[in-house]
């Protein structure tokens, strides 16, 4: 089976396609003793020797694809590896390798998501898809009906404007906002723009699945309806 090398190491487990990608690009891949930095070169699993980190790299076609929910606590870093930082793996005691789905800042918390499954991950993460994800917000400053609104109609950061969301208020000082698009740390810059800032900020949905009442820094494998939907 011929498949790209960022596909490969996703599917093996080692990292999502896009971090594989950047782990080529800095000579950490080699494929029959010949380090690669060009992604998309097409490789066979089953006659190539590839290296990640001088460390083989197999892909086993039997092995059970892995879906987890993570209540993250604040200050851990949503990647699979970070040097002198707390990362989300190491609260997840499991053998195998899992990575996660998307993206969830060091300063906040809530629900992340981590998977084997190389095409559900890329599928979950390719704007296309389309799928909500919903937080929590609290700030420091009374957060007004017109800032409410104006982060609903789409707000003007980094050159270009968010998509529309739905934005409820729960309080003076906080609100629950539902997202279909992840630019990095967007409800912080957002907020920034109508003149507030983030006190506290917690995902609490992905998709179909909820953070419920799992606690911080606890995990859960997802059930087989949940998975079933997020491949729909």
């Amino acid at each position: 089976m011929i498949m790209r090398l960022q596909k490969f190491l996703a599917n093996a487990g080692v990292c999502s396609r896009r971090k594989a990608e950047e782990f080529i690009s800095q000579g950490r891949v080699s494929v029959n003793n010949k380090i690669i930095i060009e992604p998309g070169i097409k490789v066979d699993p089953e006659n190539d020797n590839i290296l990640f980190d001088d460390n083989e790299v197999i892909l086993n076609t039997q092995k059970e694809n892995i879906y987890i929910a993570l209540n993250k606590p604040r200050g851990f870093i949503s990647s699979c590896s970070h040097r002198k930082e707390k990362i989300i793996l190491d609260l997840i005691d499991i053998k195998e390798r899992i990575y996660p789905v998307g993206r969830l800042d060091k300063d906040s918390e809530g629900l992340i998501l981590l998977t084997n499954d190389g095409d559900l991950h890329n599928k979950l993460s390719h704007p296309s898809f389309d799928h909500e994800k919903e937080y929590d917000v609290i700030t420091y400053e009374i957060i007004s009906d017109n800032a409410l609104k104006r982060m609903e109609q789409g707000i003007i950061i980094e050159g270009g404007k968010t998509r529309e969301s739905k934005v409820t208020r729960l309080s003076k000082y906080s609100f629950n906002i539902v997202l279909k698009q992840g630019k990095n740390r967007q409800i912080r810059k957002m907020l920034e723009k109508v003149g507030n800032r983030v006190k506290s900020l917690k995902r609490i949905r992905v998709s179909n699945i909820k953070l419920g009442n799992l606690k911080i820094g606890s995990w859960r494998y997802l059930n087989k309806k949940e998975i079933q939907l997020l491949h729909k």
